[in-house]
């Protein structure tokens, strides 16, 4: 099973999305239709790095390889996907997005099917409702998968503690991201919080404890599951934010600097904000206010925005805060008396997802 874990996972999204598509045609083929859609969405991509995480995390407090018990257990890491597709929907609707996975996003498709069907209406309002409600229904979705997932009642109860501050985290991340950027506020230290809560929590650290919890961890176990978990969570978030202004778009699938188009406020920015300041650097900080949140933003800006980020040293800061926290959560690693092979395959995990290109 582990050898082939996205694959596992893929199986069990598949099983019960599909029995939630033949539902939703019993009610109405035009919302079998719908649902199609975002099965599609789930389905098409994706590098199932949550239910990796909650995996693992039942491996190192000593759950089964094999067996009801973990058949069990993946179906409930499996749920996370569903999260994880609520909070692109509706990342991508607040952003305005157009593409995602090389796709155009959820918001986008149906509007291009208002268009195309000659809707009366707004073209652009109906994608936008059809999205909200297609996410809604994704998160409402993984409750039911996590809850059906038959984990033993007691599980299911130490589960939920970190399935629940979860959800709420991220949403938290995600509204402080939204009120920051009509705050203005361009501090590391706000950027760094969001990147906790919207990031980090969902990614890694809740996934982990998730799975260990069902195990039945230790106090000693969590912990060092959670501190291991908060830093690599952060890690990666930097990590995409560099690909963000900086990635390939034939790798990343979304358009160079997109990020800058749509105006996050990262600790990639924050940092270069902040030096800029410090710096008296007038120039700087006018082309990096001009490129923050302009749709219309041309390859040639952002590459000026890109010389101007690595030459105020924000590159430089942002590579070593994934270096030391990388490293400190490898140290919480160590220090645990974690099962194996989850304690080599976590640590393998947190170099994978940190130094990544996609």
């Amino acid at each position: 099973m582990e050898s082939s874990l996205p694959d596992q996972v893929q199986q069990k999204l598949t099983e019960f999305l599909q029995a939630r598509r033949s539902e939703a045609l019993d009610l109405d083929p035009a919302f079998g239709a719908a649902v199609a859609e975002l099965s599609g969405f789930v389905l098409n991509g994706g590098k199932r790095i949550r239910p990796t995480f909650a995996w693992w995390g039942w491996r190192a407090a000593g759950g089964s390889a094999e067996g009801p018990a973990a058949v069990a257990m993946l179906r409930a890491a499996s749920a996370l996907e569903l999260i994880q597709a609520c909070a692109l929907v509706h990342d991508d609707l607040i952003d305005e997005s157009d593409t995602r996975r090389g796709n155009p996003t959820v918001h986008r498709k149906f509007e291009q099917v208002h268009q195309e069907s000659g809707f009366t209406g707004d073209a652009e309002q109906f994608g936008m409702a059809s999205a909200v409600l297609l996410g809604d229904l994704a998160l409402a979705w993984a409750d039911d998968m996590l809850h059906g997932a038959g984990i033993s009642p007691e599980a299911l109860s130490r589960a939920l503690r970190p399935w629940r501050a979860m959800r709420t985290e991220v949403l938290a991340g995600q509204y402080l991201d939204v009120l920051g950027q009509v705050r203005g506020d361009e501090t590391p230290q706000a950027a760094l919080r969001i990147c906790q809560l919207k990031a980090a929590s969902y990614t890694v650290q809740r996934p982990l404890e998730l799975g260990a919890e069902i195990a039945g961890a230790s106090p000693e176990a969590l912990e060092a599951l959670r501190r291991f978990g908060s830093d690599i969570g952060v890690a990666f978030q930097l990590r995409d934010d560099l690909l963000g202004v900086f990635g390939d778009p034939g790798v990343t699938g979304k358009p160079a600097g997109d990020d800058l188009r749509e105006g996050k406020r990262t600790v990639l920015i924050a940092e270069a904000t902040a030096t800029a300041r410090e710096q008296n650097d007038q120039e700087a900080l006018d082309l990096l206010h001009g490129v923050l949140g302009d749709p219309e933003l041309d390859e040639q800006r952002v590459e000026q925005a890109r010389q101007v980020l690595t030459r105020l040293g924000a590159v430089a800061a942002v590579e070593k805060r994934i270096t030391d926290l990388t490293g400190s959560a490898l140290l919480a690693l160590h220090g645990a008396n974690l099962a194996e092979p989850a304690a080599s395959r976590l640590a393998e995990l947190a170099v994978a997802v940190t130094d990544r290109t996609r």
